[in-house]
């Protein structure tokens, strides 16, 4: 069943069902889930193709949606019976993350998220998926395109910041394919871009992503300076001081050496 969007609902809806599809033919099961999240799904557009794969060789699964628009809610109940039970009305941001892809808490399976994420809360929506890093090994999101390249940059370049190391400690990113406003209705005025995550090998960091994250944040509050400069207010031991590290900028740290600096970091604690 092909749906339309509603207009009504002053939002800006996917409307190209060939990039609907081709989002949905991202998911590739990586890790071994067997369910999946879509967040925002609005009218189903994209929906339609998470349940039922229009290619007999893509994977076939469980999938959940989240929704806080009541309307929207209500439209998904009458057009897609097949997701009875399996729609939750919600804040993305304030549901608690054992609640997630079901209303079961303390779940512990994994899962895979995807979506057109509402741009004014896509990277707050990383930052949950990163919480559940460990139950998350595949994300397929549309994001605000400077966004999208923003996290999928690399050390050396102006965009790569904080999300793009913390979500790269964890995850394998690519940069799939941009999107044009018109495919939206109604059309925003930025270009979008679809991102996949695919969860890592890394189990353990080798320090504490606390203060990893810590140190990534204040390294980049100040990019334009050193870090000696920039890390000051985490009054950094001797150790530390002296590494190689001191004289650069965040944004010329791999993720590697960003641990390896909070390694530096911490061992006043540990003295």
């Amino acid at each position: 069943m092909l749906v339309k969007p509603k207009k009504e609902l002053g939002q800006h809806f996917l409307i190209d069902l060939s990039i609907a599809q081709r989002i949905a033919g991202l998911l590739t099961g990586h890790g071994g889930y067997k369910k999946v999240l879509e967040i925002g799904p609005g009218m189903g557009v994209l929906t339609q193709f998470l349940l039922t794969p229009p290619d007999s060789a893509q994977p076939s699964f469980e999938t959940y949606v989240i929704e806080i628009d009541r309307e929207s809610v209500e439209y998904l109940k009458e057009h897609f019976p097949a997701l009875e039970g399996r729609i939750l009305s919600a804040d993305i941001l304030n549901i608690r993350p054992d609640y997630l892809p079901a209303k079961q808490p303390d779940s512990t399976e994994s899962f895979a998220v995807i979506g057109n994420f509402p741009y004014n809360i896509s990277t707050q929506i990383l930052f949950k998926v990163l919480d559940m890093r460990d139950r998350v090994p595949e994300v397929v999101g549309m994001f605000q395109r400077e966004v999208a390249q923003r996290i999928a940059s690399g050390p050396g370049n102006k965009d790569y910041g904080i999300l793009s190391v913390l979500l790269q400690a964890w995850y394998n990113i690519t940069y799939e394919f941009t999107v044009e406003p018109d495919v939206f209705n109604p059309p925003p005025k930025v270009h979008s871009g679809v991102l996949t995550l695919r969860r890592n090998d890394v189990t353990d960091l080798g320090c504490d992503f606390r203060k990893f994250t810590q140190v990534v944040k204040h390294g980049f509050g100040q990019r334009r300076k050193t870090l000696r400069n920039s890390l000051k207010p985490l009054n950094p031991p001797e150790s530390a001081l002296a590494s190689r590290f001191m004289e650069k900028r965040a944004e010329q740290l791999s993720v590697a050496e960003f641990v390896e600096l909070t390694t530096l970091m911490s061992e006043r604690a540990e003295e």
